[in-house]
């Protein structure tokens, strides 16, 4: 690809980062040259974050209809996978599932619960009195 054909799109990214790409340069040799974006790149950035976005709302309203424990959306709020929770909370996998249950999430200590909130940097009150 020449240089000056370049994409230069917008995206959600555009003011955040931008790609290097090798380009021939006027006289054909390669060079480095940075795009702000492709199309066809921000239309899948896009799809993700709707994808994203319908994961966290089918988590809320899974909390709101008593299947879930509010640790099960702010995991997904934030982003988490099982190794990045029990990471942060030291607690083991089958217990943080345990934990995403409503039944087990209302027995559990503040002590347990405040390093779910210290992992979703929220306060414990957040977390213990999740309204959606």
């Amino acid at each position: 690809m020449k240089k000056q054909e370049l994409p230069q799109d917008k995206s959600a990214l555009e003011g955040y980062t931008r790609d290097i790409c090798y380009v021939k340069n006027k006289d054909g040799k390669y060079e480095k040259a940075l795009s702000t974006g492709w199309n066809i790149k921000a239309e899948a950035l896009d799809n993700a974050w709707d994808d994203i976005n319908h994961r966290i709302e089918d988590a809320r309203n899974a909390v709101i209809n008593g299947e879930k424990s509010p640790i099960y959306y702010f995991f997904e709020l934030r982003l988490m996978d099982m190794q990045v929770i029990t990471g942060y909370t030291g607690f083991w996998r089958f217990t943080v599932k345990r934990h995403m249950k409503p039944h087990v999430f209302k027995k559990l200590s503040d002590k347990k619960l405040q390093k779910y909130a210290d992992a979703f940097d929220i306060s414990l009150e957040e977390l213990k009195n999740f309204n959606g």
